[in-house]
């Protein structure tokens, strides 16, 4: 079993063997069954559409809480999730999610951000941003390697893609607001995002992906904290939440953070 409890501030673990999250006592998860994505799901968006390692790629848990806060979170319009990526490759490529952009918060031409932290194993996650209307021309593309205990901001205007380049399950959490749809259709448009990471001879390999119009460089980026937003590596995401219910409200209001924004992605720049 992998304990997961102090990196996340609740009580729970993650089977290897049995590929199944384990919650302590008073802690239900939304649907009580995961979200399972598999091979088939994502066919069109892998570098080899035509490999067959691997079914089962990835597990989401919606709406992990402890049932005494359930009504706070649904208070402050948030979900908690715990997502886990098996490690491996298809073909060559490293196992990753379908990936997707999120919609605009009406009347603030923001689109919804998100937050993740990781809990366990190694993470790289791919952010693009896209001309509004044109997905196949993109403006930025950063790639964060994130450890555990790291915390990786995705800011309004960006579409990202969580990859597990690790021999070990990538295990994280996200906050998000809660209420809205995910958009999967332009990356699965592109068939896939901006780069495919792939194993080399001695490091991994970024091929970019040809179906984009406009494709900029592949900016590599470390980990950057956002203290005012208590993004701080190791501090738990989901005690940050217990000691402040409006912690997260710039993911429900991000209209009120456009200066945080802007200068995250500034100093993610200059990493």
């Amino acid at each position: 079993m992998i304990d997961l409890s102090k990196r996340s501030g609740l009580s729970l673990s993650w089977d290897p063997d049995r590929e199944k999250l384990a919650c302590g006592e008073g802690i239900s998860t939304e649907e009580g069954t995961p979200d399972v994505r598999r091979r088939a799901d994502m066919q069109e968006i892998l570098y080899d559409d035509q490999a067959e390692e691997f079914d089962k790629l990835y597990y989401i848990y919606r709406g992990v809480a402890l049932n005494e806060d359930q009504p706070a979170i649904k208070q402050a319009g948030l979900r908690y999730d715990v997502t886990a990526i098996r490690p491996g490759k298809i073909r060559r490529e490293y196992i990753k999610t379908a990936g997707h952009y999120h919609p605009a918060k009406e009347e603030t031409g923001l689109t919804w951000p998100e937050v993740y932290e990781v809990l366990h194993g190694r993470a790289h996650y791919l952010m693009q941003s896209a001309v509004p209307g044109h997905p196949d021309q993109l403006e930025e593309i950063y790639l964060i390697a994130a450890k555990p205990g790291d915390k990786v901001l995705i800011p309004p205007r960006f579409g990202h893609i969580t990859i597990n380049p690790g021999e070990d399950f990538l295990i994280m959490s996200n906050w998000v607001a809660d209420g809205f749809s995910s958009l999967y259709e332009p990356i699965r448009q592109m068939k896939g995002g901006a780069y495919f990471e792939l194993e080399g001879n001695e490091a991994p390999e970024f091929i970019p992906n040809t179906n984009y119009t406009k494709l900029p460089a592949l900016k590599r980026c470390s980990v950057v904290p956002v203290e005012e937003l208590s993004l701080i590596t190791g501090l738990p995401f989901y005690s940050v939440f217990k000691e402040s219910n409006d912690a997260f409200r710039f993911l429900t209001h991000p209209e009120e953070y456009s200066g945080v924004f802007e200068t995250y992605l500034k100093e993610l720049a200059a990493t």
